[in-house]
């Protein structure tokens, strides 16, 4: 099956009603899979389904991929979303501004150091895991951060609390893509 437009939401009235009396299968993506306009994945009752979207296009949670109306099908796009590393900033309120300043430069220069994208909202910066948790982890411990902690909790959880850019920073994959420092002749 190949899949070259979204057809609707669940949760647009039109398709919650016609989705309530029919058979739902899903395509389960990530949250980096879900970005690709290109993918092939078999949904979870076994259809190799084929994704060629226009270029942009991004897939949201409930999007409906195809329909069909004599078996009364539909296949819907699930996205699951990763982790986050949600690193707080509370405790360096009442420091020396030397000390907040130098925190934060340090913590702004390990983050870009290793492009991972991040959200900052009040104290609290967030930080989808684009690597495996262990190292992120890895890279908070090794720098010491004074007045600094951090913890990983599911993306489920933040989200809510994200506006759609800030959302699409964290989830949406753009800077998801394995890179290196060294130079281009050496890669």
């Amino acid at each position: 099956m190949i899949v070259e437009a979204v057809l609707g939401n669940v949760a647009e009235p039109d398709w919650t009603e016609r989705l309530s009396q029919a058979k739902v299968d899903d395509l389960v993506l990530d949250q980096w899979e879900a970005q690709k306009s290109r993918l092939r994945k078999a949904t979870s009752l076994g259809t190799e389904l084929a994704l060629s979207l226009s270029r942009g296009v991004r897939l949201r949670d409930g999007d409906i991929l195809a329909w069909d109306e004599l078996t009364g099908t539909a296949v819907v796009a699930r996205i699951a979303l990763g982790e986050v590393m949600v690193v707080h900033l509370d405790k360096l309120h009442g420091e020396s501004l030397d000390m907040v300043i130098r925190s934060a430069v340090e913590l702004g220069h390990a983050i870009g150091n290793q492009h991972w994208p991040a959200v900052v909202k009040g104290t609290k910066m967030y930080v989808p895991l684009t690597v495996d948790r262990k190292v992120m982890d890895s890279v908070m411990r090794t720098h010491s951060f004074t007045g600094i902690s951090h913890e990983f909790i599911a993306g489920t959880e933040v989200i809510a609390y994200l506006a759609p850019h800030e959302s699409r920073r964290l989830f949406g994959g753009a800077d998801s893509t394995p890179h290196s420092h060294l130079p281009a002749e050496l890669n």
